[in-house]
């Protein structure tokens, strides 16, 4: 776990590239729920958001 912080305080790609997928994953499962309209709603906005950050995040250094 040291280690994964250790790289969010690095700017290191894998830690960030972790905290990407994660939103990305958490977007689309907002998407795909029944449930919650207020977490529908936000669906696309985290997925974007989620996208972007992978993107700007593989540039990072390993």
């Amino acid at each position: 776990m040291t280690r994964f912080f250790n790289g969010l305080l690095h700017l290191r790609r894998g830690a960030w590239e972790m905290v990407a997928s994660a939103l990305i994953a958490t977007g689309v499962f907002m998407l795909m729920q029944p449930f919650a309209l207020v977490l529908y709603s936000w669906s696309f906005v985290i997925t974007l958001l989620g996208t972007v950050m992978f993107i700007i995040v593989s540039h990072f250094p390993e």
